[in-house]
């Protein structure tokens, strides 16, 4: 029996599943990393660090599945999480996490060109992007910038270390880089008026479909991680984006929420609409002849975790009982509101200095009121961000929800109860690493077609319902929600300016 290997490089940990041919997960084993915070909005990673809990957590869970030869290998990882590194592969710095905001100013600029292609992306390039983060390299680290040989997702740094050849995932590539896969290519002129004209060379020049097969893994890969068979690498992509796969397949008005650290809604349209509140639409990002279409919170687990662990200081073994306090008050019972954009906002809003907050707080407020608003003020970010899809004509008819949201029943109940509509809860613990087995199944000839292999690994769901007697209050601390985010809006503005943050390091040298 040959088997599927998944691997999905989340914010704190890879992930990796052995799955068989007909779906059935072998081996799961995980292995984590730190990141590093040096400025507010900053965030990095050692592209080292990765490989690393890749090999662990692959040869765990090789072996808890009997190390069965292996098929096909597809990868999937947080983006735009950029590397930059030297002709030999090695990073001349640590890498920019997906969720860092330092290149604000880069990407308001982008939304100042008449380029056509940036209507695939709703008018301008998001902060998280690979294409503002290469231009905040150039202008503020122009010696690295000049010393990079590759400036490239994580994904496909993975696919390096895994074939040896450097190729890019055309999902990351339209998604991030504002590569038209419809006849434009990459945008010479485009990256050349955002002063890095020499970004393509720095590219993967090879870009491969989702699911397609990009090559065999490396004999040094093989050893390192402990494969046998004849496995092939097929290209992969953006974790959350991926999850289509992993969903019984992508369809109109079935739209996907992944809810962890941070929380990405996907969906897939037949003909493109154009509103500037999503990211998107992608042409040919997942299936080719469909568009993709985007949504996010830059941050909503991970708010939870803050509000938990560091505001509170309950350790995480804590957090059950934590939830259990705050499930057992009413919703918006406590005069409290927390905004949920700690590391600004994806969409609708499409801003990056945005800041969290809590308002309202008293000497008498407990620390399960806290928590509780805290549950509130992410399931509101969540029903802005589909309110934008329903509004700029994107249908949203099934919502399927996965991550770690499935772990925390308030969080869950909460956004059912905000949302006001049921939703489908995922029973698989990882919809990333399916979908990757998706794409592996079809590029290594068990499967098909991506479509073919989706169906066979649909999941198991379960349906939340909303309770509709809490309604009204929700809807009344959703009102406040908005209008609350009016409000401080230019104060966060003020207290995320860089200049509030000066950065003394000297320019990294590159090594």
């Amino acid at each position: 029996m040959t088997a599927l290997l998944a691997i999905d490089l989340g914010t704190e940990s890879a992930r990796v599943a052995v799955y068989s041919a007909d779906g059935e997960a072998l081996g799961v084993s995980q292995s984590g990393y730190p990141t590093s915070f040096p400025h507010p909005g900053r965030a990095e990673q050692n592209p080292e660090d990765w490989w690393r809990a890749v090999v662990t957590a692959t040869r765990a869970a090789l072996a808890e599945a009997g190390s069965p030869p292996v098929a096909g290998v597809a990868v999937a990882t947080t983006a735009s999480t950029v590397a930059v590194l030297d002709g030999a592969g090695r990073p001349l710095r640590p890498a920019l996490l997906w969720m860092d905001s330092r290149a604000s100013a880069e990407s308001e600029l982008t939304g100042r060109s008449a380029h056509p292609v940036l209507r695939y992306a709703g008018g301008s390039d998001a902060v998280e992007w690979l294409v503002p983060k290469a231009m905040w390299l150039a202008r503020h680290e122009p010696g690295v910038y000049r010393a990079a040989r590759h400036i490239t997702e994580a994904v496909d740094y993975l696919v390096w270390r895994l074939t040896g050849e450097w190729t890019g995932s055309r999902m990351n590539a339209v998604c991030k880089w504002n590569y038209d896969p419809r006849g434009g290519g990459l945008p010479d002129d485009l990256y050349a008026e955002f002063g890095v004209p020499d970004l393509r060379d720095k590219l993967p020049g090879r870009i491969v479909p989702v699911g397609d097969p990009v090559a065999p893994v490396g004999a040094a890969a093989r050893d390192e991680l402990g494969i046998t068979g004849g496995a092939v690498v097929c290209a992969g992509g953006i974790d959350a984006h991926l999850s289509l796969l992993a969903v019984g397949g992508a369809r109109p008005g079935r739209v996907s929420v992944v809810s962890g650290t941070s929380t990405a809604f996907v969906t897939e349209i037949d003909e493109p609409v154009f509103p500037p509140t999503v990211w998107g639409p992608y042409p040919d990002a997942l299936n080719t002849g469909r568009w993709l279409v985007e949504g996010g919170q830059v941050t909503s687990g991970s708010v939870l975790t803050w509000a938990g662990e560091q505001l509170l200081g309950r350790d995480r073994s804590q957090l059950p009982e934590l939830i259990e306090e705050a499930s057992a008050l009413a919703p918006c019972a406590h005069g409290l509101m927390v905004l949920d954009y700690f590391m600004g906002n994806r969409t609708p809003l499409r801003d990056p200095r945005l800041r969290g907050a809590v308002l309202g707080l008293t000497l008498g407020s407990s620390p399960a009121q806290v928590y509780r608003a805290a549950v509130e003020g992410v399931a509101y970010g969540t029903r802005q961000v589909l309110e934008s899809f329903v509004d700029g004509g994107i249908a949203v008819d099934e919502v399927f929800v996965s991550g770690g949201i499935r772990h925390n029943p308030l969080w869950l109940r909460t956004t059912a109860d905000v949302l006001g509509r049921p939703l489908r809860l995922v029973g698989e613990d990882n919809l990333t690493l399916r979908a990757c087995a998706v794409a592996a199944a079809a590029g290594s000839g068990q499967a098909a077609s991506l479509a073919e292999a989706a169906a066979g690994f649909a999941p198991r769901v379960r349906i939340v319902e909303p309770d509709p007697t809490h309604r009204d209050a929700l809807e009344r601390g959703y009102a406040d929600y908005r209008a609350a985010t009016e409000a401080t809006r230019e104060i966060a503005h003020r207290l995320s300016a860089p200049d509030r943050w000066p950065d003394r390091t000297p320019e990294r040298q590159p090594v």
